[in-house]
């Protein structure tokens, strides 16, 4: 119906003009004649200007078109879809993001024109950024398809991390574009660590022991002694006697000799008129060892750095089988050891750090083929942990507690009450060692001298005499950072 009411009148202008034609001949009039259909399509008039559109992804939207809708064309229908809801509105659905273009025919005649842009809602990651990383200036734009991140961060581990959350919002991990870049301050990444082992050593003794022994004459011509042989007792020696004869229990007429003692204890009789002796040893002992180490390591971030004060023993292995066994040595570290790995985040560090202190024990010593090889005393720990810049913290409570009792008696008469404490003697000893480790570390500055010239130096030819119950000054920081 449409079309026959526009082709009707150029039909009848045409015959008109045939007409005219006819009559004057004029082929001005001709060119007209063929020109009016021109004019005619020309007459469909189309918006120049765009109305632009803007919605979310899974968003959708209602477009008044203020007139009645013949038609909508859309460029693709990946981007978004248009539904026509009524005679005058449009239903338009974002699918993906993209910029498309919308035609809309009037009834009348006339053509719309409309601009569909469909984007993320990056609001939802905006607040997760700033959440998870706060501190951080980080920005997400969107571009088509994909996501673009922008701004300055403290670690380069933030750039990956914030781009597996932007993954999230796109179809594929290769549509996050990451323009992060790592700020760059007055501090470097490397790290400075201070490290201090000090290890007490407390011990404690206590010995209780008893001897007796005849003079070297003896007792009625009879020599002897009664002891536990905890310690070391008197010996006889240059015993002479003469007898009136050779037969058995004939009487002693002389006698004589000495006696040898290798340590008089804390107590001794001995009683010339009754040729007896007494030696008793009571003694308490309490000791105090206190070791201090103060190793100082700078290591890059991310990188591990040790440090070990100590040595190597050897220990001898046996290769081979049958005839044809050899042996080989292989040496094993003991003493102070450190092992971290400091990582720098801001002003912060994250240190993961494992301290250790060996000891050779030959008490414990294992004895092969002629050799003996010592065993390892060994207190270690490991752990991860995030420090401010010169923060310290300790590891205590590494404790080892020892405690041995001893008691000898001589049998029967020992378990004898009160009389049996004579032939009797005790010892304890009981021994505690605590370790303490205490670290700080520091974010070396980018202009850090590093190593000062306050190195240790021989001031004395000797050692001075270390004055009782005060502590030596310590000596100065290797490093100093500029402004501390």
């Amino acid at each position: 119906m449409r079309t026959t009411r526009v082709a009707g009148p150029v039909i009848s202008r045409a015959i008109v003009r045939i007409l005219v034609v006819l009559i004057l001949g004029s082929t001005s009039v001709l060119a007209q004649i063929h020109a009016q259909p021109v004019n005619a399509a020309a007459a469909v008039a189309v918006n120049p200007d765009p109305v632009p559109v803007s919605l979310f992804v899974g968003r959708s939207t209602v477009i008044d078109v203020g007139v009645p809708i013949a038609r909508v064309s859309l460029t693709t229908d990946d981007v978004a879809d248009a539904l026509v809801t009524s005679s005058s509105q449009l239903l338009v659905h974002g699918k993906t993001p993209g910029i498309i273009s919308m035609f809309v025919w009037e009834r009348a005649g006339g053509i719309r024109r409309y601009e569909i842009v469909v984007r993320r809602d990056l609001d939802t990651l905006d607040d997760q950024l700033k959440e998870l990383f706060q501190g951080e200036v980080i920005e997400a734009h969107s571009n088509g398809r994909q996501i673009v991140l922008s701004g300055s961060v403290s670690h380069v581990d933030v750039i990956a991390h914030a781009s597996d959350v932007a993954a999230g919002f796109v179809e594929k991990r290769e549509d996050v574009v990451s323009l992060l870049q790592v700020a760059q301050g007055p501090r470097s990444n490397q790290v400075l660590l201070r490290v201090r082992f000090a290890e007490v050593s407390r011990s404690a003794l206590t010995e209780l022991g008893l001897s007796l022994f005849t003079g070297p004459t003896g007792v009625k011509n009879t020599v002897g002694q009664i002891t536990t042989q905890q310690f070391a007792v008197p010996g006889f020696e240059e015993l002479e006697w003469t007898k009136e004869s050779s037969d058995f229990g004939a009487a002693v007429q002389s006698a004589g000799g000495k006696i040898t003692f290798s340590d008089f204890l804390n107590f001794f009789v001995l009683s010339q008129r009754f040729d007896l002796g007494l030696m008793v040893r009571a003694l308490e002992e309490k000791g105090l060892f206190e070791s201090l180490a103060e190793p100082n390591l700078v290591a890059e971030s991310g990188k591990e750095a040790s440090f070990l004060a100590g040595g190597e023993f050897p220990i001898p292995v046996a290769q081979g089988s049958g005839a044809n066994i050899g042996v080989s040595v292989l040496f094993k570290e003991f003493g102070v050891r450190l092992s971290f790995t400091p990582t720098v985040k801001g002003d912060r560090v994250h240190l993961k750090v494992r301290p250790e202190v060996s000891l050779l024990d030959f008490n414990n010593a294992v004895v092969l083929n002629g050799f003996r090889i010592p065993a390892l005393t060994t207190r270690r720990t490991e752990t991860e942990l995030e420090l401010q810049d010169g923060q310290t913290f300790a590891i205590a409570g590494l404790m080892n507690n020892s405690m041995t009792q001893t008691m000898r008696k001589v049998p029967g008469i020992g378990d004898i009450p009160i009389l049996g404490r004579l032939f009797r003697s005790k010892a304890a000893r009981k021994d505690q060692t605590e370790l303490v480790v205490m670290i700080t570390p520091h974010i070396l500055a980018r202009d850090s001298t590093g190593v000062t010239d306050a190195l240790p130096r021989l001031q004395e030819p000797f050692l001075p005499r270390l004055p009782e119950n005060e502590s030596l000054p310590q000596s100065p920081p290797a490093f100093v950072e500029p402004g501390r």
